[in-house]
């Protein structure tokens, strides 16, 4: 895994849940071969007998797609045919402020390198990412095994912005490797890894 150390990468699937097809509520997408993409680097881990970390994001809104009582809660059915070697829960939008402890868990077991993919891009994606970078880790994002959602907000001294999930993905991959959190790379370039 062209990695310093004897552990393998962890591979962190971020919120890769049914709710995300649920365009009504969250808006026209990007990357409809996310999914297909995240699906090929489970099994490319499994295959190689590396660890996978899933990660559900349990929403505390009972009208978001993804709260609990919800069926688009529910993970996609490739990660559940076989059970992770964790499974994180959360509430917010980092991976390590789940439960069991995400970080704990990669410290117990030596891990110096993550890499991550998932819904949304922007969001749950960067911040786990931001945070593994902050925390040491050596991170990796799968740009091409990610997707997000157009946004538009209102801001203060700015007036209303508007970007498309394509704008939103490049924006993000800009900020995350130019800023020294992570490394961008694609489905292709892991999976063609074999140490």
């Amino acid at each position: 895994m062209d990695d310093t150390s004897d552990t393998p990468a962890v591979l962190v699937v971020v919120d890769v849940q049914e709710g995300f097809d649920d365009l009504d509520h969250w808006g026209p997408t990007t990357n409809p071969a996310c999914e297909q993409n995240v699906a090929a680097l489970v099994t490319h881990w499994r295959t190689m007998r590396w660890p996978v970390v899933v990660v559900r994001h349990d929403s505390r809104d009972a009208s978001s797609p993804l709260h609990p009582d919800r069926p688009g809660n529910a993970l996609r059915a490739f990660l559940t045919d076989e059970e992770p070697d964790l499974l994180v829960s959360k509430e917010v939008n980092s991976a390590f402020y789940g439960t069991p402890d995400l970080d704990v868990w990669l410290r117990e077991r030596d891990v110096e390198h993550v890499v991550v993919c998932g819904i949304q891009t922007n969001m749950c994606v960067e911040t786990t990412a931001r945070m593994a970078g902050n925390l040491g880790y050596r991170v990796e994002v799968v740009l091409d095994a990610t997707r997000t959602f157009d946004l538009s907000t209102t801001v203060p001294g700015l007036g209303e912005i508007r970007l498309t999930a394509d704008e939103i993905v490049r924006a993000t991959a800009l900020t995350l490797q130019a800023g020294g959190f992570a490394r961008m790379t694609t489905t292709a370039g892991v999976t063609a890894r074999t140490g």
